[in-house]
């Protein structure tokens, strides 16, 4: 568990802005060299080599060749040196906004909802675990530290304003025009009861979950299994209720669970699926409702179509801007390599204009 979320964070993070630096050098340290200055923060070829390997390493354990993982890392240099440009800026905007304190809040987060997924008591139990796993809290830390910062930025900047820039003339002219996105979907509503690997192995977790689905289907009262066997910190409050879901995005963002309730009744039980590495889930269909063609007008549907078409390119024009407005030098040596990635969007404006 703590060891995939640890992988997931490094991919997640070489995307939009760039991919955070972390870690310690175990090579023999060198002068170091500016690569690129961005306002008052430096690029340095030691943090560049840390990033390399680490993204060298993480495809050696997705089952590339080393050989393979390095090739293709040193082909996409360019391409990661401007996305730590454009995340030195986020950062840099970030402390503009004050989110420092926001962004702590939802790194603490993450780190309880691990100790309590692991059934943990204390943060240094879960910093002994992590280490066990072959994961360094710290690196952990700054990898969400600049995740979050990128998110909260991007939220902020962009995607608040694309949400709320429509008026109401705006709304009801998509609509007319795009009736066909604001049909009603079909929709399934399900519950859960998680029984967790932590404590146990998980032939037991297997055992107990299959226990419960018996006296479930026998017709014992779900809300009370609930409580009885579920090991979600939050089973007293959200008492197993995942909500109501569209068919086509629970197909979509999780198939496993589409698959696992796809054919079950409402009142029926779906059988144990695995959630990853941390546990069992039984799942529990409250309610279908079919789809209807009749069109909808859903002022918040209808906001998130819009953000979804025009947050990209504003996304885009806002990392163009952060650029136009700060000083960044790139050394001579790389230039080539990184000039063409970095201003790649500003060239097409001025191109297309």
């Amino acid at each position: 568990m703590i060891r995939s979320v640890y992988r997931f964070a490094i991919l997640s993070l070489f995307l939009f802005a760039g991919v955070a630096a972390f870690g310690q050098e175990t090579e023999e340290r060198v002068v170091d060299e500016v690569v690129a200055q961005v306002n008052d923060g430096v690029i340095t070829l030691s943090r560049i080599k840390r990033e390399k390997k680490m993204l060298i390493e993480t495809q050696v354990e997705q089952g590339k060749s080393r050989e393979e993982a390095e090739r293709l890392v040193n082909e996409k240099e360019g391409e990661l040196i401007a996305n730590m440009i454009n995340e030195e800026l986020l950062i840099q905007r970030a402390k503009d906004l004050n989110l420092e304190r926001e962004v702590e809040a939802s790194i603490n987060q993450r780190f309880l909802q691990i100790m309590q997924q692991n059934n943990l008591k204390t943060l240094d139990a879960l910093y002994a675990e992590m280490r066990k796993s072959g994961v360094e809290p710290d690196e952990i830390r700054e990898l969400w530290k600049k995740q979050t910062t990128r998110e909260l930025v991007l939220q902020q900047e962009v995607q608040r304003k694309v949400y709320w820039e429509a008026t109401s003339a705006e709304l009801k002219a998509y609509f007319e025009k795009n009736k066909a996105k604001f049909t009603k979907p079909e929709t399934v509503a399900i519950s859960e009861i998680f029984i967790s690997f932590a404590g146990t192995t998980e032939s037991a977790a297997r055992q107990k979950a299959n226990q419960v689905l018996t006296e479930l289907r026998g017709g014992a009262d779900f809300q009370k299994a609930v409580q009885d066997y579920s090991d979600r910190p939050n089973k007293a409050e959200a008492k197993g209720n995942m909500g109501t879901i569209p068919v086509a995005d629970l197909e979509k963002e999780y198939p496993q669970v589409a698959a696992a309730v796809k054919g079950v009744k409402v009142g029926g039980y779906s059988e144990p699926i695995a959630a990853d590495d941390t546990g069992l889930i039984i799942y529990r269909v409250d309610e279908r409702t079919a789809a209807s063609n009749e069109s909808q007008f859903d002022e918040n549907a209808i906001r998130m179509a819009i953000l979804n078409e025009k947050a990209p390119e504003a996304g885009k024009k806002f990392m163009a801007s952060l650029r136009e407005d700060s000083y960044i030098k790139i050394n001579d040596s790389y230039r080539p390599l990184v000039a063409p990635v970095l201003f790649e969007d500003e060239r097409s404006d001025k191109k297309n204009n």
